[in-house]
């Protein structure tokens, strides 16, 4: 027998060797079946030829896309009338930012420039809670830059088409703000505008005919909490002449706590146009602890009270010396008003009814108390023990505003008492 396998030549080549290799090559075998098309014989004799998967995209293609651009997953192709719940359905593409990227240097432009904010007409804003207040209001988003793709995840989708998408590390946004725990977002907003703006439902119910004029307010941590205070109290609107901090610097939007979209704010406005925004008949008070020291010395009864301040305002000088100038050129200007002092709790809202709160520097111009004597108003006065310097402009300003809204609500409750009894 082992001649006639000699002879035949099987010996020559063992069978073990054939194994093995068949074995060690098994896996390329089957790559090659599967991306090899397969036919599929039916017992009616049909030849189906199928087609490999294109479940996955090739390497190749995956490599042309563009390192820095990232897109989720694609829509549906199935027809449908529901708009996008979820980023995966909308498709929306955000690029990731490299080191000298130019648009990441307009961020700090916007920050520190107000020329530049009042020129191009754009706003920053930081955290997504005060981001999803301007979006909720209407304020229309341009650019936001994250650090993480769940903080974009939060905001209204139907918001952010046509928005720039932009993804940073966290140290840059850490390095551009000036939070000490930054949220990882900031989002670069058009200039709103009050006319356009949607302000929350309840807030508009709340509305109370009170109006607060923001005078010489250059402190962004005061303007911010007067904002809030005047959110909270229902003021109407909220009017800032030229001379204030800008209501839209960074600062101010973070002590504002998302006021700034839910009362309606007018910013750098002349005292000639401050009028068109008052509502008819408006009454103007100027809330003026310290300033025309000397026509307040002529009420024995505030002077007793504490309600004015003991030392001469630097304001107040210089009325003195204009009025010297006059006397010394002949001229006569009538702009020294007389105006009534009136303590702040007595009834001064039974006419629609203006604030003007100024600064604690400057105090309230001389604008100011002429309108108030045109329209009728007085100076509010907040008696403070004597000694004592005038109040925070922020706190006045939240203790004039309150003590209106209480006003308001005393006389609602009376005209509805009446009415019930008749």
């Amino acid at each position: 027998m082992a001649a006639v396998v000699k002879g035949v030549g099987w010996a020559v080549r063992p069978l073990l060797p054939v194994a093995q290799t068949w074995d060690l090559d098994g896996r390329r075998w089957v790559r090659a079946l599967r991306r090899s098309p397969v036919k599929v014989s039916f017992p009616s004799g049909q030849v189906v030829a199928r087609k490999p998967s294109h479940e996955k995209q090739p390497r190749k293609v995956v490599a042309e896309i563009s390192p820095h651009v990232q897109r989720l997953k694609q829509p549906s192709q199935e027809p449908t009338s529901q708009t996008p719940s979820t980023w995966e359905e909308s498709g929306l593409r955000y690029d990731k930012a490299f080191p000298g990227d130019k648009r990441l240097s307009s961020v700090m432009t916007i920050v520190k420039s107000r020329p530049f904010r009042e020129k191009q007409g754009k706003i920053l804003l930081e955290g997504r809670r005060l981001i999803a207040d301007a979006l909720k209001a209407g304020a229309v988003p341009k650019v936001f830059f994250f650090s993480r793709l769940d903080y974009l995840k939060e905001l209204p989708i139907d918001k952010l088409k046509g928005v720039s998408l932009i993804k940073v590390k966290f140290e840059d946004i850490k390095g551009w703000s000036d939070l000490v725990t930054p949220q990882g977002i900031l989002g670069i907003f058009a200039k709103p505008d009050h006319v356009k703006m949607t302000f929350p439902e309840i807030q508009l119910r709340h509305s109370l005919p009170l109006l607060l004029i923001c005078d010489n307010l250059r402190d962004p941590g005061n303007l911010g909490t007067i904002l809030r205070s005047a959110a909270g109290a229902g003021c109407s609107k909220v009017l800032l002449t030229k001379g204030c901090v800008d209501a839209w610097e960074p600062k101010v939007l973070r002590a504002g706590m998302g006021a700034h979209f839910q009362v309606p704010i007018v910013n750098n406005l002349d005292w000639e146009t401050v009028p068109n925004y008052l509502p008819t008949d408006t009454r103007v008070y100027v809330a003026d602890n310290c300033g025309l020291y000397a026509q307040a010395q002529a009420s024995n009864k505030a002077i007793d009270h504490g309600w004015v301040c003991d030392q001469h305002l630097s304001k107040l000088h210089k009325y003195e010396e204009e009025m010297e100038d006059d006397l010394e050129t002949g001229a006569s200007r009538d702009w020294l008003p007389e105006l009534e002092v009136q303590s702040y709790d007595a009834d001064w809202t039974e006419a629609p009814a203006a604030v003007v709160v100024g600064g604690e520097t400057h105090g309230v111009s001389l604008e100011s108390l002429q309108l108030a004597s045109s329209s009728g108003g007085k100076r509010l006065l907040i008696p403070v023990v004597p000694g004592v310097d005038s109040l925070n402009s922020a706190m006045a300003a939240s203790i004039l505003l309150f003590e209106g809204k209480r006003q308001l609500r005393v006389r609602a409750e009376h005209l509805s008492r009446d009415r019930s009894y008749r």
